[in-house]
């Protein structure tokens, strides 16, 4: 997996300098929820991020706060020998989610495709290191992602898990499920409507509201709904 990292890198950089542009984003979520796990113990968390885009390859890297007061991990339950365990005992520092990610995408027509990887690291013990292939396509209004990592576990035996994120959109209204296997189980439902304000000809911010389900299994004990609200706001640096 380090060697296609590499590769997707140096790619990018090889690339002639053709159509570059670097952007910033940042905004707030109500509550932060990935993959249908709570990453900020019902508070608001802020977050912001950085884009490299060139010819349909992209680098960037994005943080939030998170808190895990109450959280006692980041994805859900291992399963081994049948069992399902707690993933990463221990957790509960609050701190920040810092991720460094990288690929290519591009479109035909209707259909469009994306390969590429993330890296996800925490600070302050919140959580230990996922490192993730993405694979995505799309047809119209349905898309499928998939992620293929592995979690370093604290020490522990390294754990393998797969991830599938099936969605439909249509005007800014979505549905989402998202689905995990392997060494991770669980599943997770979300629906949401998402649209820019805009006063005048001025786009002033993105905003999503959506209501997530996490079933028991996903939150290792009992399941969950919640209604998050986010609003977003992107920035062009340099654009050529």
């Amino acid at each position: 997996m380090n060697k296609m990292w590499l590769a997707l890198a140096a790619v990018v950089y090889a690339t002639p300098t053709l159509a570059v542009e670097f952007t910033a984003n940042g905004g707030l979520n109500s509550e932060y929820i990935f993959r249908g796990i709570p990453q900020s113990d019902g508070k608001a968390a802020a977050f912001g991020g950085f884009d490299l885009t060139q010819s349909g390859f992209y680098l960037g890297t994005w943080g939030s706060t998170v808190d895990g007061a109450s959280v006692e991990g980041s994805l859900p339950m291992m399963v081994m020998g049948g069992e399902s365990v707690s993933a990463a005992p221990g957790l509960g520092d609050s701190g920040l989610e810092v991720d460094f990610y990288g690929g290519y995408g591009g479109e035909i027509g209707d259909f469009s495709y994306s390969l590429g990887f993330t890296l996800y690291r925490y600070t302050d013990d919140f959580d230990d290191n996922y490192d993730e292939i993405n694979l995505g396509v799309g047809w119209g209004p349905l898309s499928l992602d998939v992620a293929v990592g592995e979690y370093d576990n604290f020490g522990g035996p390294v754990m393998d898990y797969q991830f599938y994120l099936i969605t439909a959109e249509h005007n800014g209204l979505y549905a989402s499920v998202g689905i995990f296997e392997d060494d991770f189980d669980g599943n997770y439902y979300e629906a949401g409507y998402g649209n820019t304000l805009t006063v005048g000809d001025t786009d002033l911010f993105d905003y999503n509201f959506s209501v997530i389900y996490s079933d028991d299994t996903l939150l290792g004990g009992e399941d969950d709904v919640n209604i998050v609200a986010q609003i977003t706001k992107g920035f062009t640096l340099f654009s050529n």
